[in-house]
Parts: structure tokens; C-alpha cells; sequence
């Protein structure tokens, strides 16, 4: 969706329309997508460093959208924004949470209040690998997207040639960005919730492991002290019954 929504705009010419323009306001708009529990390895710490460690975010000119309670809590202990707090969406992601998500960071937008976008969430690769991940949502810039299924075979033509809209380019990105932008948050919905139990199912896998390790240890342990013991009462019994014969 992103790469075929930024191809379209780089084949677009120069449009003039709020989705497109930077706005005056430096204030960078977060969705940031964590869980509402703990005892998940690093998953949700991974993503807050995707904020706290980028210079372009800062206390002043970030605004945070909260979709979970740690991503929540770490940014407000590291001194950021939080405008609103959508943490119950990520317990069952569901389409209509995407769209309110949207419709709020959209419309503030468009009214100038905050100049980008960015979507913070986790792809899901396997349930050993999640990969913390940052987005620019808007405003969008073809310039920044490379794709990772370039076809180098490609007519040159076909990159130089524009696109054709029917109805004009200002309804129909009217129409296609707001389904673009909920649909990535969507996306970004359902990555974070698999992410998150692949990283938890992880986290307690290592935990049992080690619990089980340290109960071989002590086993081991309380076995040599017990032996010692009862080797130390045997030599201490020998050693009363050769004084009294």
C-alpha cells in the first residue's frame, strides 16, 4: 500500500494538495504501537527507542498517539506528549480502531496543527524475529520509498510517464489517502499484536529454560550438600564407636 500509494504520487506531477504540501508546523506526529503487558522480552523498549534515539523527535515538537499502555508510559517517563490514548484497540485489532486513529492525526493535519506523520509499530517476520519499525506517513514524498522488488527490466518511459485520474487528482486522493493512511495503521495494528505474542512466547520459552537450568543447579547443589552431610555424621558415628571399643 505504501510503496503503490507513493509510486502513484511520484507519477502525479506537481499536485497541489494538503496531502502533499509540507505544512508550516515543525510538531511530528507519532502513532506509536506497543502492548498493554509486560514479560515480553524487548519488544516494547525496541520501539520506544525508535523515538527517544532519533534526533528528529523531541520533547517539544512530538506529539504522541498511544496505542498501548508501555509505549504509553515509557514516552511520558522520557518526557513526551501523549494527545491521546487508544490502548484498548491493540487487545483485538480491528479495522474501525485504524479509522479513528486516522481520522484524529488526519485532521489535525490538515489543519496545520502538526506537519508529519509517523506510524512506530513491529513487522512480524517469525516468531524469533520482530523488527522494530518507523514510517512516514505524511506527507508523502516518493523520493523516500525504495522498492524491494525493483524490476530493473523496467521501460525507462514507464517511470517518466504520469498518471491519468479520473475523476481530478484532488477528489480521488480526497478518497485514496485516508484509505491509505488507515489502512497502514491497520496493518501496523495486526503486526504489533502477532509481534507481540511471537516475542512473548519467546520471552517465556527463555524464561523456562533458564528456571529449568537453575533448578538442575540447585538440584545439584542441595544433592553434594546432603551427601556431605551424611558423609560427616557416618565419619563422626565410626569415630564414637572406635573410642568406646
Amino acid at each position: 500500500m505504501y510503496n503503490t500509494v507513493a509510486g502513484m504520487i511520484a507519477k502525479s506531477g506537481q499536485m497541489s494538495h494538503p496531502f502533499l504540501q509540507k505544512s508550516q508546523s515543525d510538531k511530528k506526529a507519532v502513532i506509536l504501537i506497543t502492548s498493554n503487558r509486560g514479560l515480553a522480552g524487548g519488544y516494547n523498549s525496541n520501539v520506544i527507542k525508535l523515538i527517544t534515539l532519533d534526533d528528529r523527535f523531541t520533547e517539544e515538537n512530538t506529539v504522541v498517539f498511544a496505542v498501548g499502555t508501555k509505549g504509553r508510559d515509557g514516552l511520558s517517563r522520557h518526557g513526551y506528549h501523549v494527545a491521546k490514548d487508544y490502548s484498548d484497540a491493540i487487545n483485538e485489532p480491528l479495522y474501525s480502531d485504524a479509522t479513528s486513529i486516522g481520522k484524529e492525526v488526519l485532521s489535525q493535519f490538515t489543519r496545520g496543527e502538526i506537519g508529519e506523520i509517523y506510524l512506530a509499530y513491529t513487522i512480524f517476520k517469525n516468531t524469533v524475529v520482530q523488527i522494530p519499525t518507523l514510517t512516514k506517513l505524511l506527507p508523502i514524498d516518493a523520493e523516500d520509498i525504495v522498492s524491494e522488488e525493483e524490476d530493473v527490466s523496467e521501460d525507462p518511459i514507464d517511470k517518466i510517464t504520469l498518471m491519468n485520474y479520473e475523476p481530478e487528482p484532488e477528489e480521488a486522493l480526497d478518497a485514496i489517502v485516508p484509505k491509505y493512511i488507515n489502512s497502514l495503521i491497520y496493518g501496523g495494528l495486526v503486526e504489533s499484536y502477532a509481534s507481540e505474542n511471537g516475542a512473548r512466547m519467546q520471552a517465556m520459552d527463555s524464561a523456562t529454560n533458564n528456571a529449568e537450568e537453575m533448578i538442575s543447579d540447585l538440584s545439584l547443589k542441595y544433592n553434594r550438600a546432603r551427601q556431605a552431610s551424611i558423609t560427616n555424621e557416618l565419619i563422626e558415628i565410626i569415630a564414637g564407636a572406635s573410642a568406646i571399643s
